[in-house]
């Protein structure tokens, strides 16, 4: 069963909230921290001024880089705590997209299906294509699924041999149970058929 938009949305503002509450405080901590500096720079002579530029205090820059180390960990446990809050186990499902470093075949854009509805629509650009043949893996959609047999569809266009238009569909049937389902579309090089091949993988 789909989550509504509505309790969606909910979880969506509490976490956003808490992102910016808890990003206020790690500000007034460096603020508050820290001597203010300005004052005492405007009481040196205007000579002294002239001469030497007031050197950037070493406790200030190391607090705002600890801040910003601090968010980023912050950013990504709130993140990880967002999607088990949305996409728990028993009704998470996972799509990753991963291409072979040898394919004849550039891709422009994937668009994904289940049980006939359009879940994802994805636009490649040049610096991805490059990222997802030195092995990288994208996570093309997360959602939520009721237990059961459904129907995954994706749909490939991009550029085959000799810079032809190219497109192509595969299908799966996919059976949900109660633990989280990882799925992969494979786009693997077939040197004999010079074409790529398109396989779906359960993760199990």
């Amino acid at each position: 069963m789909f989550y509504s938009f509505k309790i969606y949305e909910g979880f969506h503002v509490k976490i956003m909230t808490a992102k910016v509450n808890i990003l206020l405080i790690l500000l007034c901590s460096v603020l508050f921290n820290n001597p203010v500096y300005a004052e005492a720079e405007e009481e040196q002579p205007e000579k002294e001024m002239s001469e030497q530029a007031p050197a950037e205090p070493k406790g200030v820059h190391q607090n705002i880089q600890s801040l910003k180390n601090e968010v980023i960990e912050l950013n990504r446990d709130l993140f990880i705590l967002e999607e088990d809050l949305l996409f728990s186990a028993n009704t998470q499902v996972s799509v990753f997209l991963s291409v072979d470093s040898d394919v004849l075949f550039e891709l422009d854009s994937v668009q994904l299906k289940l049980d006939d509805t359009v879940v994802s629509n994805y636009l490649y650009t040049e610096r991805e294509i490059k990222a997802l043949k030195r092995g990288g893996v994208q996570r093309l959609y997360i959602g939520n699924l009721t237990s059961g047999e459904h129907e995954l569809t994706a749909f490939f266009i991009g550029k085959g041999p000799s810079n032809r238009d190219f497109k192509r569909a595969t299908s799966k049937t996919i059976e949900k149970s109660d633990d989280a389902k990882y799925i992969e579309l494979k786009i693997v090089g077939n040197s004999s058929k010079e074409q790529p091949d398109f396989v779906v993988k359960v993760w199990e």
